[in-house]
């Protein structure tokens, strides 16, 4: 199966001369820079710099095209709308629902910027296209490292390097500001990110969504979108690390499991000497 229909997704439609202007000020992706063809995430922060919401955002029609999870696009649009002021500025919902997602060379679409980040091939096309479910494409998600909200993080508990938004395309720390600019600024100079999103694995099945991950008996997250014996988790990678070191395990409930972070991100476990050098 190399396609999966998302029936859950939903558009927004930003259009007007001010409107790049707008999203370029207020969003965390560098909108200005955003190339044609090619979704990138981005997400808008609480002033505390934690992600309010989050989406995918690609040019359209001579302006923009929100993907959101459904269950965020009216709070998003009020959002958008109460920041609009007097910008000239156009924002809307796309009648049509739904996104179909093509990969290994399939079908057609709109680049998506994050699986080409992790070595994969994936687009996205609007509407429905084929009846294939999302679990073949979750288990790609997982295998690249990419959460969604709602499945493996809770909107306005997370900052943006939790959810690697820091590597993927979707936080520029070059633009002028936007909302929460300076804490995710703040975290990025100093090296402060201590949650990470991981590749969650078992020799078996994996317990369900929802389960605790303890390493070194102390809690280090909690297990999101699983499919068989693999899944992902946002998780403490200093404690996993020094579980890791001294061999004390890494665990979701009873389970014994492995933690890998996305090879394509470069990052690693922190040793107790980098953290002594921190």
């Amino acid at each position: 199966m190399t396609h999966a229909y998302l029936p859950e997704r939903a558009l927004i439609r930003i259009g007007g001369s001010d409107a790049e202007a707008f999203l370029h000020s207020l969003i965390t992706t560098d909108v200005e820079g955003l190339p044609e063809g090619e979704a990138r995430p981005g997400a808008l922060l609480t002033p505390q710099g934690k992600i309010l919401f989050d989406f995918l955002i690609w040019r359209d029609a001579g302006g923009f095209l929100l993907e959101t999870d459904a269950t965020q696009r009216d709070g998003l649009l009020k959002r958008l709308a109460m920041y609009k002021l007097r910008a000239a500025v156009e924002i809307s919902a796309e009648a049509e629902d739904g996104v179909t997602v093509f990969w290994d060379g399939e079908g057609g679409g709109i680049i998506d910027g994050r699986f080409a980040r992790a070595g994969l091939a994936l687009t996205r096309q609007r509407g429905k296209h084929g009846d294939s479910g999302p679990e073949a494409y979750d288990a790609l998600r997982i295998s690249a490292g990419i959460a969604h909200s709602g499945s493996d993080f809770t909107l306005q508990d997370a900052f943006p390097h939790d959810v690697l938004i820091d590597l993927n395309g979707g936080l520029s720390f070059r633009k002028g500001c936007y909302v929460g600019q300076e804490v995710v600024s703040r975290m990025q100079h100093r090296s402060t990110a201590r949650r990470r999103v991981a590749i969650i694995s078992a020799e078996s099945p994996l317990p369900p969504a929802g389960t605790d991950l303890t390493a070194g008996g102390k809690p280090v997250g909690t297990l999101g979108t699983v499919v068989g014996n693999q899944g992902l988790a946002i998780i403490r990678i200093d404690r996993v690390g020094e579980a890791i070191a001294d061999g004390s395990g890494v665990f979701a409930g009873n389970v014994p499991v492995s933690a890998q972070l996305p090879a394509w991100t470069g990052l690693s476990f922190p040793t107790a000497t980098d953290e002594a050098q921190a």
